[in-house]
């Protein structure tokens, strides 16, 4: 278990969202450290530090930080449009700890010499929204925003960015595009990095919320610090979502590739163990895009590179966990229902083939099920990422594509004989008054 909390550091205080707190443990110093290093050394911190972005792809900060640092124009952008079902660490970021994100922001947009930064946050965080603009609001009064902040020659402006509410806009082209005040859609690649063609055409680099949020450790304590926490590349810390079947949910930071899914799940300082003592069935690692682990998989390390070598990925930072009493079938049904209603819709596969394969598992758990009906849904699953593979094959203009057949591969895959049961009991077998 890690006694090494650093995103979370504030979060015991009930006033951990202000100015005052903030200043009162220590806020704004990285800020103040990073403005009397040469900006090319504030990259090389992040880049020792081995910072892998928090927001699901897993690529190093400071190796996407280099890719801008012979760019003339370029800008930064936060992606706070955290929305995927029962992925909520971003959320607690923004709401607990707004003054946090703001300070990395400005580390980063130092290190890029950017003048104007975006944070972009999904329409519905109402409170995570006031909170953002109140701390961005406050900052500018404090002299950490603004022009030369801090008495330095630096100067950046901020701007906080509602979304509409389209989980597409997570991709990070395709918040590019809303940024720009057009229709979300994800962008053709390549080219493949808005490091190259981002925001109004100028490169730009896009990190989300937790990302940020680690920054200001990272000037105060180093880089190497900050690598010591891990094991291998997955160094520091990492937020996870912990929801489903457990007695504690919550937002857990947990030190990287030290503790495992069991630790997470089980410790009384995190999950507190399943409901009732009733037994894991399965287990979503990392958003629900990712293939599902079974319970032979509790003791496989919260590490990146430890989950890929189990087939999935930590994705998003979200953990589900599925227990006894579960209906896999409802809960694959339901996470594909998802997809299929916010698919963008500008590619085939994706638009057509989550709303077929959407409507044979509302066949399947409604009753009208047929036993050819997991056969149609593995063609289908394969026609979207050929293969069925992990990592997929790629179909679509985006990921989202390709995430469709995760849970419904997993859920066919690990548990054959519930189908059977769903079509000879003409319907879910389980209790229908919730998503258990």
């Amino acid at each position: 278990m890690s006694g090494v909390p650093i995103v979370t550091a504030r979060a015991r205080y009930e006033d951990s969202y202000t100015l005052a707190r903030y200043l009162s443990t220590g806020g704004y110093e990285g800020l103040r450290r990073a403005l009397t290093m040469f900006p090319d050394d504030v990259v090389a911190q992040v880049d020792e530090a081995s910072l892998l972005g928090r927001g699901g792809a897993g690529f190093p900060a400071g190796r996407k930080w280099q890719m801008l640092r012979a760019a003339e124009v370029t800008y930064l952008v936060v992606n706070g449009d955290e929305s995927e079902p029962a992925t909520f660490k971003d959320h607690f970021l923004l709401e607990r700890d707004p003054h946090q994100l703001i300070e990395g922001v400005v580390i980063a947009a130092y290190a890029l010499q950017v003048t104007r930064a975006f944070i972009f946050v999904r329409g519905e965080f109402a409170l995570g929204l006031e909170r953002v603009q109140q701390a961005v609001n406050d900052a500018y009064a404090h002299g950490a925003l603004g022009r030369n902040i801090f008495d330095s020659k630096f100067s950046l402006d901020v701007v906080v960015h509602p979304g509409a509410g389209a989980y597409i806009c997570g991709e990070e082209t395709a918040l590019l595009e809303a940024l720009e005040g057009k229709r979300g859609f994800p962008r053709i690649k390549p080219p493949f990095f808005p490091a190259v063609h981002g925001l109004y055409g100028a490169p730009t680099v896009v990190n989300n919320v937790e990302t940020m949020s680690n920054l200001p450790w990272i000037m105060i304590h180093g880089g190497a610090a900050f690598a010591a926490l891990g094991v291998g590349r997955s160094s520091g810390t990492r937020l996870f979502a912990l929801a489903g079947r457990v007695n504690s949910p919550g937002v857990y930071e947990v030190e990287m590739a030290k503790s495992t899914f069991r630790d997470l799940i089980y410790d009384p300082a995190w999950g507190g163990g399943v409901i009732g003592g009733a037994e894991v069935r399965a287990i979503i690692p990392g958003g629900v895009s990712a293939p599902w682990f079974g319970p032979e998989h509790l003791d496989v390390a919260l590490g990146q590179d430890e989950v890929a070598a189990h087939g999935s990925m930590l994705g998003s930072g979200s953990v589900v966990v599925l227990d006894e009493t579960s209906c896999v079938v409802r809960a694959a049904w339901r996470i594909t229902k998802f997809f299929a209603r916010e698919s963008c819709g500008q590619c085939t596969p994706c638009r057509e083939g989550s709303g077929w394969i959407e409507r044979a598992m509302y066949r399947l758990e409604h009753g009208g099920g047929r036993h050819e009906d997991l056969a149609l849904l593995l063609d289908l699953c394969d026609n979207i990422a050929p293969g069925l593979g992990w990592p997929p094959q790629q179909t679509t203009i985006c990921v989202l594509g390709s995430s469709i057949p995760s849970a419904v591969n997993s859920a066919i895959s690990m548990f054959p004989d519930e189908f059977a049961r769903h079509v000879a009991h003409g319907g879910c077998p389980y209790p229908t008054e919730a998503l258990r």
